[in-house]
């Protein structure tokens, strides 16, 4: 262990927030559909709501498809969980889909607007199959239902070793808070 780990204590879950394109116009763009919250106004929820969970939280921001991709990239090994609104980009890019499958982090799409009550070619995510769930249609508090879901959700490092003997008392089924290994499956 670091002396820099010994003194700031285990290293927070690190979540990050990527937000697609033209997302950095919320809060004057259309707000009869996305609402008049400033993205800037999401990020500082964000960080302030992950610190209370117990979370890292970084967020990043582009127009560029290739931007998107290249940072859900760098987050392997890095991010243990990632919150996406990928805006039009959902409808259309292969590329963000293949990064988010190959990089293995779990992730929750967001959108501010309901997409099934939009017009028909909205309808379709392509992100939606590698993510584990999607929120959309709730505005701004979407992205804090994603972060609260992947603080529940992510896997928390254990204080003992896996192999260590359970106490007599305890059925396998109590020491374990997971209900699923599957995606997009409840857990307690």
């Amino acid at each position: 262990m670091s002396e820099a780990e010994r003194t700031r204590g285990p290293r927070r879950p690190v979540v990050l927030a990527i937000h697609g394109p033209n997302l950095n116009l919320l809060g004057t763009r259309e707000p009869h559909l996305y609402g008049r919250t400033t993205l800037r106004e999401i990020d500082r929820e964000l960080r302030i709501r992950g610190a209370e969970l117990g979370l890292a939280v970084e967020t990043f921001q582009s127009n560029h498809e290739g931007a998107l991709v290249d940072r859900v990239q760098q987050a392997q090994g890095r991010a243990d969980g990632l919150i996406v609104n990928a805006g039009g980009l959902t409808h259309t890019s292969v590329s963000l889909r293949d990064a988010i499958a190959a990089v293995k982090i779990p992730t929750v799409e967001v959108h501010l607007s309901n997409l099934y009550c939009r017009e028909e070619f909205r309808h379709r995510s392509l992100l939606a199959p590698v993510c584990m769930g999607q929120i959309a249609g709730l505005g701004a508090i979407g992205y804090r239902l994603a972060l609260e879901a992947l603080a529940r959700l992510l896997p928390r490092k254990r204080k003992a070793p896996r192999d260590q003997p359970r106490p007599s008392n305890s059925s396998p089924s109590e020491s374990r808070t997971a209900t699923s290994s599957k995606k997009g499956a409840a857990r307690k």
